[in-house]
């Protein structure tokens, strides 16, 4: 029996990000001072794809881009 593992593609995932928020007008520091960050540092690094957003901030995520988190997350099977 073969199984396809789900991955999150960290590097998709980022682009997306920042294609949503772009579209919904987000700047980065609207996003900061949302989500309560010191530094816009953790949000570059989503959008670079070198890190994933906690699941608390994913869905923090999907609030404010008034969309399902399956549509901010790009899941690879392998």
């Amino acid at each position: 029996m073969s199984f396809k593992y789900p991955v999150i593609d960290p590097i998709e995932m980022g682009k997306n990000i920042k294609k949503i928020r772009e579209e919904k007008s987000i700047s980065v520091a609207d996003l900061q001072e949302i989500l309560g960050f010191e530094s816009p540092q953790a949000i570059y690094k989503w959008q670079w794809g070198q890190s994933l957003p906690t699941l608390d901030n994913l869905v923090v995520l999907a609030k404010v881009f008034e969309c399902p988190i399956h549509d901010i997350l790009v899941i690879n099977e392998y």
